[in-house]
Parts: structure tokens; sequence; C-alpha cells
């Protein structure tokens, strides 16, 4: 039976999270969107040693830290806890929250097509004294979307790989690289006639040869996280960087390894939108409820102002959102398929976040649209969570092919 109440376990560590984004996050929100890749070392550093206190380490994954053999010797953090943590540090201020140091996308990638040894050798990296990130980088200048049509190349060389391409968009893309530590996965192809199957994920330590950020992104939100291109040129790694096989015919280990990452990502997503969303609810509804308008449940519709009604809608679809998320999230944690209801918690919670900003915004009047609040941050920081980890386009393709049966060649 699915319970819905809120372990004890998770709504104790929500608090301490609700301090942090209180505290530390919501002051320095403006400071952080005015003062673009600047990094926010007191957040990162007192983030940093929590984690390491816990055990727990940040990054969205299958399972952070499941059962098997190779992740023995840490704490279980179930997906379940991971999307209520995302959601409130999201709360606190979603630039911020990107910058949370751990294994990230990188970490994700391992986990879904690397073997146990990879994963325990790249991992327990972040087990250190400093803070240490990891990325991915996919989307390419010529392949938004599309990234089975990526042409960044691996060529086997000797005792290694060469790779040799450009990746744009890649979220944490500086920081993953000021540590030794860290690392970027790159999907890259080894046998470009051979489509998507050719498709495989190379880890690249921070500091090897060839591989430089050229260039930092200036982004309408979430401006505290940076955002980089990367270009690899004549960059080697050992063989053993690679995830999973070299064969061309075990695809398991290319595209649909690159799929299940975003099957373990896309609820992370969606939790994050949901912060933002209801923290622009909650402001919105204390700043009426301070100018005497209250919006009562259990009331007829046609009983209802025009704001009451835009209130109650605004709940009403974060809450559906949030269900959806919590349904493709308890899945991962069952070690159950969850493609079709990441995709669908994705799509909804990314266009319930636009429009829930933009009404806020819109409720709040000029003062909404001013600088002097954080609304009209929520509104821009809102949008990327409809755009990275698949469009809302390509997430409602994903949908369609698995409610209908169809494949991506009868679909597009």
């Amino acid at each position: 039976m699915i319970a819905f109440e809120m372990p004890k376990p998770i709504a104790d560590r929500r608090e301490i999270l609700k301090q942090a984004a209180e505290g530390m996050m919501r002051p320095a929100s403006r400071y952080f969107d005015e003062h673009e890749h600047e990094i926010p070392w007191d957040y990162i550093n007192v983030m940093w040693q929590a984690i390491q206190v816990t055990g727990q380490n940040y990054r969205p994954g299958p399972v952070a830290g499941s059962g098997d053999a190779s992740h023995s010797d840490r704490p279980r953090l179930t997906q379940q806890m991971l999307i209520h943590t995302v959601e409130m540090l999201s709360w606190g201020d979603a630039g911020i929250y990107l910058c949370t140091p751990g294994s990230g996308l990188g970490g994700a990638a391992i986990e879904a097509v690397g073997t146990p040894g990879q994963t325990e050798k790249f991992l327990k990296r972040f087990a250190g004294d400093k803070p240490t990130w990891a990325c991915m980088a996919m989307t390419e200048p010529h392949a938004g979307s599309d990234t089975a049509a990526i042409r960044t190349r691996a060529v086997r060389q000797g005792d290694g790989w060469t790779i040799d391409g450009t990746k744009i968009f890649v979220t944490g893309g500086h920081k993953s690289l000021i540590d030794s530590n860290g690392f970027v996965v790159v999907w890259a192809t080894i046998d470009p006639t051979a489509g998507r199957a050719g498709m495989r994920p190379f880890v690249v330590e921070a500091g090897t040869p060839g591989m430089t950020v050229t260039k930092l992104e200036k982004k309408m939100g979430i401006r505290a996280s940076d955002t980089a291109m990367i270009v690899f040129e004549n960059c080697r790694v050992p063989a053993d960087n690679l995830l999973g096989s070299a064969d061309v015919a075990t695809e398991q280990k290319g595209f649909k390894g690159a799929m299940a990452t975003f099957d373990a990502t896309r609820p992370i997503v969606a939790a994050s939108a949901l912060g933002i969303a209801r923290a622009t609810l909650e402001f919105v509804k204390e700043t009426l409820a301070a100018q005497g308008v209250v919006t009562p449940y259990g009331v007829p519709r046609n009983k209802l102002t025009a704001v009451q009604r835009d209130v109650l809608e605004m709940e009403a679809a974060i809450n559906a959102a949030w269900l959806l998320t919590l349904k493709a999230t308890w899945l991962i944690d069952q070690k159950r398929p969850n493609t079709l209801e990441a995709s669908m918690c994705k799509i909804k919670a990314g266009e319930v976040v636009t429009k829930v900003t933009q009404k806020g915004v819109e409720l709040l009047g000029p003062l909404g649209y001013s600088r002097k609040l954080l609304v009209e941050k929520w509104m821009r920081d809102a949008k990327i969570n409809d755009l990275f980890e698949g469009t809302g386009q390509i997430n409602r393709l994903i949908v369609a092919r698995r409610i209908l049966g169809y494949s991506s060649k009868e679909l597009k």
C-alpha cells in the first residue's frame, strides 16, 4: 500500500535543510543572481561538511549508495529522500542548490552504465576533505535535443582513447574541473556508422591535457550555477575510463545507458522545479493575506474571486506534479522501470513551475515585476526546468512512444 505521509527521517532532514535555505540561500539569492559566475563558497563549504558528517554523498543517481558490494560502506540515500532534499534546497535558491558539491550527473551516469569497480573507483572521491564536483557533457552545438547525432569522437589508440569534439551547456562544467578529484563524463561516438549504438561515456578527469573550458554562458536564470562550453582536442584517457564495453553490439551501455541516466535524474529536475513553484505560491499567499485576500478551501468556485481561483489552481497544479514525481521516484527505489513516469513528472513539473511563477508575477503586479522581490527571479529560474534533462517536447515524444508502443523511428 502506498502511504502519502512524510516519513519522520525525511521530515527531520527537511527541517534542517529549511534552516539552510532560509539562513544561507535566500539572503544570498539576489547577490549571486547579480554576480553571475561567482561561486557561493560559504554555502558550498557548509554543505560539504554536512555531507561528510552524514556520510551521504549528495548526488542524483538510481539509488545513491545502493546496497551492492561496491557501496557497502556508504549509507543508503533513497531517491525519495533525494527529491525532498532537492525540493527544499530549490525552495531556498535553485541556482545555489545547483552548486551543491557532489558527483551530480556524472555520478548518475557512472551508476547507470559503469561497472561496480568503476563506480567504486570514481565515486569514492567524494569522501575527501575538499568540495568536489562531477558533471556530464552531452549536448553539442549542432545536436541539441537529438543526442544521437553527437559528433564528438573517441578513437582507440594504444592503451587508451583519444577524444575530440565540443560540448556546450555543461551544467557545473567549470566547478567539476577546479579540484583534482573532479571529472566530466563525456558522451562520444566510437563508431559514427553505428548511430546510437556507437555512443559511449568516458570519464575525463580534471587536469587531463586537451580538455579546456572555453566559455561560461551568461544566462536568464540559475546564474549562480555555471554552464560551460568544454572543448576536447587530442584529449587522451586510459582505456579503463570507458564506462561499459567498447563492443558496439552492446547497445545497453550506449544510448540506452544515456537514457537510463535521464530516468534517474528527470524526477530530480521535477523536484527542483516544484521547490521554486512552492516558494512562489507561499510568497503570493502571504502577500495577499497581508492585504486581506485569503483563499478559502471548500467554497464553490462561483463564490471565489478571480484571484482566489488563480491561487487554488496554482496549488492544485503543484500538488498534481508532486504526486507524479513521487511515483517516478518510488519506482526507482523499488528498482522498477520508470521511463514513462520520469518523463511525465518532468513534463508536468516544468510546465507547472513556468505557469505558477508567471502567475505569481502577474498577481503581484508591478511589484512582482520589480527586482525588489525575488518573484521575478524565480520566474527566470523556473524556465530551465522545462529545458534541461530533455525539453518538454522531447519528453512528450517519449511518453507518446511508451503509451502507443512506437519506436523512435516510427514516431518523431
